[in-house]
């Protein structure tokens, strides 16, 4: 059976300068691992027994991020799933996006991090090295 694992694409909205389009003031917020390749991804984990996987996708990012479930707005209607093998074995990642309300949270970082950026999307596919990883990005930016 494939691993299963849930997170959010996290964004936020800069006040944009009046001649910019909107989408131009959208930041994402991706992690740096402290483990293996030290890569980047936006906050996940593994579906613990009894959890529906927003649920998971919600309790990760409070442990990987610090971002309270009151403090994101859910948006309505986007969803993705990624399947990959993970040393050999499949894995199915289900992402929701979710906007922070207030683009000046502080972002607290679980152990299992060791650095975070908000980043434009061009600047954040070019860290999330994983193809369908960039994919899903551009696809959510696109659903904005």
């Amino acid at each position: 059976m494939a691993v299963r694992a849930c997170g959010l694409i996290i964004y936020r909205r800069l006040q944009p300068a009046p001649s910019s389009k909107v989408a131009d003031s959208i930041e994402y917020l991706l992690l740096q691992t402290s483990y293996g390749t030290h890569h980047w991804t936006p906050p996940k984990g593994h579906v613990d027994p009894g959890e529906d996987d927003l649920q998971t996708a919600f309790r990760e990012t409070q442990e990987e991020a610090g971002l309270q479930a009151n403090q994101l707005t859910l948006v309505e209607g986007y969803r993705k799933e990624l399947h990959y093998p993970v040393h050999g074995k499949p894995k199915t990642v289900v992402y929701w996006l979710a906007e922070v309300k207030d683009c000046n949270t502080e972002i607290k970082l679980s152990e299992e991090h060791q650095a975070f950026q908000w980043l434009k999307l061009e600047d954040a596919c070019k860290l999330a090295e994983y193809e369908d990883m960039q994919a899903t990005l551009k696809e959510a930016h696109q659903f904005l």
